[in-house]
């Protein structure tokens, strides 16, 4: 009976953290697309250029990714 409401907790807290890295990358996508349309400038066609300021944004983007996963996933093992 324990084990099983141990795997059971196990589970939920596997779809908490796959819940959460999907939001997670979403809003990324989102957040990029939005600044993309905000912006008077492609973000695809600035990078192939060499434009090293909107690199940093991406790189920004990334690590809000990697933020909000390792978050996510540190939340739900606890």
């Amino acid at each position: 009976m324990m084990e099983m409401d141990l795997f059971n907790r196990f589970l939920l807290n596997t779809m908490y953290a796959l819940g959460g890295v999907v939001l997670g990358i979403a809003a990324a996508v989102i957040t990029y697309k939005l600044f993309n349309r905000i912006t008077n400038f492609h973000i695809a066609s600035e990078l192939e250029k060499g434009n090293l300021a909107v690199g940093v944004v991406v790189c920004g983007i990334f690590i809000m990714i990697g933020l909000i996963v390792g978050q996510i996933v540190s939340s739900s093992l606890n």
